[in-house]
């Protein structure tokens, strides 16, 4: 049996509701600035991680040894600048990591300049992030020259998300997607050592470039993010097709596609790529330690297992899956609402989604820094009917406070 009214509340609980809804008035009012705020000191968090704790990852010797290929003409002398670069930005501990591995492919590849050298094919084609590299180099440790690309493109990217928001007047959602970015492994992105978060940046400020009717700014930069990784070729594929079919004016979108796929067989050549039968086989189906003449015939049992196989880890082990039906979901969920995307966005969201999936398809590979720059445009688009719903909401509740008729009792 009760002894006291459930209305009579202590001191304690009135305080605490009084606080709490001092916190959600306050939030109310100054939402875009708290949330530009918090999302900014995330950025330069993360940027800052980027710069004391990177990750030393093995790629980082192919694309120090492809940024100097021109001082280094001869294998071996070029293997010995790669390992002895990395040797001395790294710790002992890390570079270990990097060399051996107890006789597998790293261990060969430190001790084999012949093989380490047939396999720049696959790296070399990263032309833009090479050309970077060498040009840093010049005024600082190739190491540290890796660093700072890091920390340069997770700024520019905190920077064009803060910029969107903004132009959509969203940026009270810059905390949403900033924990989005937590869930994609934006952090992991951020300190490897590889051309991942610098394409994502400048792709990025391509997207946005399109959103605003910015057809200049757009070309140069979805070509851009094509030259640091023209794997992105897929989407801009999509993109255009989208584009045409759907009879929207968007030229710089198509100009970057067209430049891009002239150069993409142009630089394939350049850069004595091995094929994608064979760079798939190495990457997805078994480390071939020389990629000289290796030409593997094409098996679709191969393809399959090399398919299924990477599709399991992307489910159980990396994000973007997750992070992609999350996307979806929120754009189901404004849809039923009745805030849909309008159709310029509505062909951009579409052409992320299966660009993701294409690129998939045609290149299984589970990590996800691959399908990174595919993960947070979506979440941007759907900030305008977020925007516009949650609007709607606090319409909704005011004209139902309105007829709350005082003193009346259920």
């Amino acid at each position: 049996m009760l002894t006291k009214s459930p209305l009579a509340k202590n001191p304690l609980d009135r305080l605490n509701e009084a606080g709490l809804a001092w916190g959600e008035g306050t939030y109310a009012r100054l939402a875009a600035p708290i949330g530009a705020a918090a999302f900014g000191l995330y950025i330069l968090l993360t940027a800052f991680t980027a710069w004391v704790m990177p990750d030393a990852n093995w790629d980082m010797l192919p694309y120090l040894a492809i940024s100097e290929e021109g001082s280094y003409p001869d294998a071996q002398a070029l293997h010995d600048y790669a390992y002895s670069t990395v040797k001395a930005g790294v710790s002992a501990g890390d570079y270990k990591a990097l060399t051996d591995d107890g006789g597998g492919f790293r261990s060969h590849m430190a001790e084999n300049a012949a093989d380490f050298h047939s396999l720049l094919g696959m790296y070399r084609i990263k032309f833009l992030y090479a050309e970077i590299l060498s040009t840093l180099s010049a005024v600082m440790s190739p190491v540290q020259a890796m660093h700072l690309v890091q920390v340069f493109s997770v700024l520019m990217f905190g920077t064009i998300v803060l910029l969107w928001l903004r132009a959509e007047k969203a940026l009270a959602l810059a905390p949403v997607v900033g924990a989005v970015l937590i869930v994609a492994d934006f952090g992991d992105a951020a300190r490897a050592s590889t051309p991942d978060m610098l394409t994502s940046a400048l792709l990025l400020g391509g997207l946005f470039a399109y959103t605003r009717g910015r057809e200049v700014a757009t070309a140069i930069l979805l070509f851009l993010a094509f030259m640091v990784r023209p794997d992105n070729i897929v989407f801009l594929a999509i993109f255009a097709v989208l584009l045409v079919a759907f009879r929207q004016r968007a030229w710089g979108a198509l100009a970057g596609f067209a430049a891009s796929f002239v150069a993409y067989f142009a630089i394939s050549h350049w850069a004595q790529h091995p094929g994608w039968w064979p760079h798939l086989w190495f990457s997805s189906i078994e480390q071939h330690y020389n990629m000289d003449g290796f030409e593997p015939a094409f098996s679709v049992t191969a393809y399959l297992k090399a398919f299924a196989a990477s599709l399991l880890r992307a489910v159980n082990l990396n994000s973007w899956v997750g992070v992609s039906v999350l996307a979806l979901a929120g754009w189901f969920a404004a849809g039923r609402a009745g805030f849909r995307l309008d159709r310029r966005a509505g062909i951009l969201f579409a052409a992320l989604v299966l660009g993701a999936l294409a690129k998939f398809a045609v290149f299984p590979i589970h990590d996800t820094r691959i399908y990174f720059p595919h993960l947070i445009p979506p979440f941007l688009l759907l900030a305008t009917p977020f925007m516009a719903l949650w609007a709607a909401s606090v319409r909704g509740q005011n004209r139902a406070a309105l007829h709350v008729i005082p003193g009346d009792k259920p």
